[in-house]
């Protein structure tokens, strides 16, 4: 566990911008920046694979009676909007510290006539909003990596979990199999962050991506983090040769 917590802290150093402000705040200002660039990157910078990343996610709840569902640095609603397509009997609730992604995921949703099972709140990760106990199921895609203190965020997460209550967590990794590990960060450190730059029109947005990747601790770490926070039967499922991790795990 000493090398998880060295790991930790390193990825609560990483920030976008050299300023002398909290990680929390720069996040918000990092998305509310690249808010309308966000969907047409991921997709066009993933090939388009993220979306079966999200899809084998939310897969993980199957065979769930999920009433209440909470979507965690909800971003632009993906997530969301594929839980509601596999579970329109949940209720479900997004929370993010962007308000320009929100009001995008808004539009999403409103168009895909989702409002009356998806609802988007600006909140605070690690201080959510709501009391003990609440949802049946959390999930988060591509978001722990960004909390100012992963630790405070999963306990906050294991909160407001029903007892018996699942974690789906989707988050980048780092890939180890050879020549694929290496071609995996020639694109992640030098052609992604200049797209990034590029589209973006934010030169730190996409920098950022592949340093906080590689200061997260991915694999075994985080399910000994996530035991580490009262988690119990921490999985991991690697995707597509290691790029991302599908983590999940229970309250007991």
């Amino acid at each position: 566990m000493e090398n998880s917590g060295k790991k930790e802290i390193l990825s609560e150093e990483i920030k976008p911008y050299d300023l002398g402000t909290s990680k929390k705040k720069q996040m918000s200002r990092m998305f509310n920046n690249i808010a309308p660039y966000y969907d047409f990157l991921n997709h066009f910078l993933t090939f388009g694979i993220d979306i079966i990343w999200r899809k084998r996610a939310i897969s993980r709840l199957k065979g769930m009676q999920v009433g209440q569902l909470l979507d965690i640095a909800t971003g632009t609603a993906d997530l969301a909007i594929m839980a509601a397509k596999r579970m329109p009997e949940a209720k479900i609730i997004g929370v993010d510290i962007s308000p320009d992604m929100l009001q995008i995921g808004r539009q999403k949703i409103a168009k895909k006539n989702l409002a009356d099972i998806i609802t988007l709140e600006t909140g605070d990760s690690e201080n959510l909003a709501f009391p003990d106990n609440t949802f049946d199921a959390i999930t988060v895609g591509f978001g722990v990596r960004n909390f100012e203190n992963v630790s405070r965020g999963l306990q906050e997460m294991y909160r407001v979990l029903k007892p018996g209550g699942r974690l789906v967590v989707l988050e980048f990794s780092r890939p180890v199999i050879f020549p694929f590990k290496q071609l995996y960060h020639f694109y992640f450190r030098n052609i992604l962050p200049l797209i990034g730059r590029i589209t973006s029109k934010d030169p730190k947005a996409y920098t950022y991506l592949y340093e906080s990747v590689m200061a997260f601790p991915d694999g075994k770490d985080f399910m000994d983090l996530l035991q580490k926070n009262q988690f119990t039967q921490a999985s991991s499922k690697p995707q597509t040769l290691g790029i991302c991790t599908i983590y999940t795990a229970l309250k007991a």
